[in-house]
């Protein structure tokens, strides 16, 4: 593996958990796309499976409440992950560059949201409905681009859920959806000895970027974090656009 690669994989992995740590969400919004744009999606993802799954555990435990958390989400966890199965088969057997245009789509759907309010009221008014579509739904969309918090946040807002249970929702379903998406990845042996040797090199750095997030957290405003983010994510997703339909 290049040595170039190993530098931008290790700075976008350091830059996306200490944004992940000072806002409570975003690693895997932003380093998939970001790790995206120099290889194919289905690599990118195996490539941060085992980060993503520390940083959200990482959050999770710092919010709190776990075992709360997860009785009160454990049904939409559940789908969520059969659904990132689904997905993650998708993505072994197709693995299409076009695949990308769906996360930059996903992207641009989160930056949306957060811009104006996304009418959902179908939500509110079929919440056991709009339950299974987000499990089903957002799971195979996970498993297809390891992005998933853009409807789990237009589906907590609608039902009126605290900040607190947004984020632990988030953050809950990513940990155990990358579970199940490590287990369909070792049984098609698509999970490489080259994700497993960055896994076990990134720990270190996204220690290190989620000890110094979090001692942020405390002391600058989430919003001028989220700010950064949202500019970061706009011109990733263009970038992926690009890339793509020139492909």
């Amino acid at each position: 593996m290049e040595t170039d690669f190993l530098l931008i994989f290790a700075l976008i992995v350091f830059a996306s958990s200490l944004i992940h740590g000072s806002i409570g969400f975003g690693f895997g919004m932003m380093a998939t796309p970001a790790i995206a744009m120099f290889t194919d999606i289905q690599t990118a993802i195996t490539y941060i499976l085992v980060p993503t799954m520390l940083v959200n555990l990482v959050s999770i435990l710092s919010e709190g409440r776990f075992f709360e958390a997860l009785k009160k989400f454990w049904f939409i966890i559940a789908l969520m992950v059969v659904g990132s199965c689904i997905g993650t088969v998708i993505l072994i057997y197709f693995n299409s560059e076009y695949f990308k245009l769906l996360l930059a789509f996903i992207i641009f759907i989160y930056l949306l949201q957060s811009i104006v309010k996304i009418e959902a009221s179908f939500i509110s008014a079929n919440p056991k409905a709009s339950t299974y579509g987000l499990g089903i739904i957002g799971g195979i969309v996970s498993g297809l681009t390891n992005v998933v918090a853009p409807l789990t946040i237009i589906y907590t807002l609608e039902l009126k859920y605290s900040k607190k249970d947004t984020i632990q929702l988030s953050n809950l379903c990513f940990l155990f959806t990358k579970i199940g998406q490590i287990a369909v990845f070792v049984y098609f042996g698509a999970f490489t000895q080259s994700a497993v040797e960055l896994s076990a090199l990134s720990f270190i750095v996204v220690g290190v970027g989620l000890f110094f997030g979090l001692k942020i957290k405390k002391i600058i405003d989430a919003k001028f974090y989220v700010k950064i983010l949202k500019v970061l994510l706009f011109i990733i997703a263009c970038v992926l656009v690009v890339d793509t339909i020139s492909f």
